[in-house]
């Protein structure tokens, strides 16, 4: 199973459903993310917590107008066809309001991010 595939279509699909929040299974990868579409304005909030013996991860989601603000995502790289991108090949999408996100040796980063730190890395996903 992808997990990064349904934590990102759990998203949007909390979102379009008209959610709060959403609750996924735990782990730092899934964490990292979300930390940086916190830090992207994707979504509101992200919090760990513990239900029973297992972690879980709440992320609440952000709606602009009554619309959630994730309209699409798009997995890149996947476990048959890894995709890599050089830094000076990450090129920007849908005008600039799009964000590719990257899985690079600095951790993970949004395509302007591994710009601006000249890395490249793993293309993880498109989000819109």
């Amino acid at each position: 199973m992808d997990s990064i595939a349904n934590m990102i279509i759990s998203i949007k699909n909390a979102g379009t459903a008209g959610k709060e929040s959403i609750l996924l299974p735990y782990t730092k990868l899934k964490e990292a993310i979300a930390n940086v579409l916190l830090k992207e304005n994707y979504i509101k909030s992200v919090s760990k917590k513990k239900k029973l013996n297992n972690k879980i991860l709440e992320i609440g989601i952000i709606y602009i107008d009554h619309k959630p603000k994730i309209q699409g995502v798009q997995r890149i790289s996947k476990f048959s066809k890894r995709v890599y991108q050089k830094s000076g090949a990450i090129r920007s999408f849908k005008s600039g309001y799009g964000r590719v996100i990257l899985s690079t040796n600095k951790g993970i980063l949004t395509d302007k991010q591994a710009v601006k730190e000249k890395v490249g890395g793993e293309a993880l996903f498109k989000i819109w």
